[in-house]
């Protein structure tokens, strides 16, 4: 019988190809990425991180056993300590600090996925959660890994590959999956955490092509 983590990335399959061969992320490791878009994609990440842990923290909340109150709860505290402190360094490699970057608003993509992310895990029972949270993991696992076969000439993007390509984010997204795999649910509980699923990839596209973009407001 084929482990659930399967069924879900035949359905996410087609988005992270795509993301693949994005201009934002063939750009980081050839170098060639212009470093504004670079900048966006950390100003932005910025905003967007502090919803991410309130959304891994609202999964510790739905958890149906202890062991995953735990994971998620210290998953949250990872974000804020680890992947926030990473965006914290990189502003400063623009010569920002996190109050700069608060003067640039939050773009489009960034408020809709924040949203989408952050009301999925609130609202929705454990497995919708879990599902909406599963491609941030595991895509950033996959691109990191992939991206780390040829890392970058431009050492600020290296490191940026080097954090989700290397060991201690693979195990993170390793435990997650993991306990997607035990998942004891309905059909139709199935059919809710892959619609999660596919949306949350989307948005892992589109968050890289706003970058790409300088995505703002088109209007205000």
């Amino acid at each position: 019988m084929s482990r659930f983590r399967e069924e879900l990335w035949q359905v996410v399959a087609g988005v992270y190809d795509q993301i693949l061969v994005h201009p934002f992320l063939t750009g980081l490791t050839d170098g060639s990425l212009p470093r504004e878009a670079f900048r966006h994609y950390v100003v932005q990440e910025a905003h967007f991180l502090p919803d991410y842990a309130r959304a891994q923290a609202a999964v510790a909340a739905r958890a149906p056993d202890a062991a995953s109150v735990r994971r998620f709860s210290a998953q949250a505290a990872r974000t804020v300590e680890v992947e926030h402190g990473l965006v914290a360094e990189l502003l400063a490699a623009f010569g920002l600090d996190e109050a700069d970057a608060r003067k640039t608003p939050a773009g489009p993509t960034t408020v809709g996925y924040s949203s989408y992310l952050v009301r999925s895990c609130a609202l929705g029972a454990f497995p919708e959660a879990l599902g909406a949270l599963v491609p941030c993991y595991w895509i950033y696992a996959r691109v990191g890994e992939r991206l780390l076969e040829r890392s970058s000439p431009d050492p600020l993007y290296a490191w940026w590959i080097e954090t989700y390509g290397g060991a201690d984010y693979q195990e993170t997204s390793a435990e997650v999956l993991d306990l997607l795999d035990g998942l004891a649910i309905s059909p139709d509980e199935r059919e809710r955490l892959l619609e999660r699923a596919v949306m949350t990839a989307r948005y892992e596209w589109l968050f890289w092509d706003a970058a790409w973009r300088r995505e703002g407001w088109p209007c205000g």
